[in-house]
């Protein structure tokens, strides 16, 4: 078995995307981190694919991952992100 046919590699890759989301916040490596450990439970089902069809795969739920994330978080039309006080003092 290859290495991308292991689901711990897709849980992994997941955990690492999803602890760079918290340092780098944007719903984008979460969108990234969300398709790595759906493609990894794919895996664990028992579903054989090679490469090129699961990083297909990946790509379409990562995408999928993403726009759900950006409707359910993004700011109500007309709203403007605003701040009261100085972040600094």
């Amino acid at each position: 078995m290859m290495w991308w046919q292991e689901s711990w590699v897709w849980f992994a890759g997941a955990l690492v995307l999803g602890i760079l989301e918290m340092l780098l916040p944007g719903f984008v490596l979460l969108g990234l981190a969300i398709g790595a450990a759906i493609v990894g439970l794919i895996i664990l089902v028992g579903v054989s694919a090679s490469l090129p069809i699961l990083l297909l795969i990946f790509a379409a739920l990562s995408l999928a991952a993403w726009l759900v994330l950006r409707h359910f978080f993004k700011l109500k039309t007309g709203q403007v992100k605003t701040f009261d006080h100085d972040i600094n003092g």
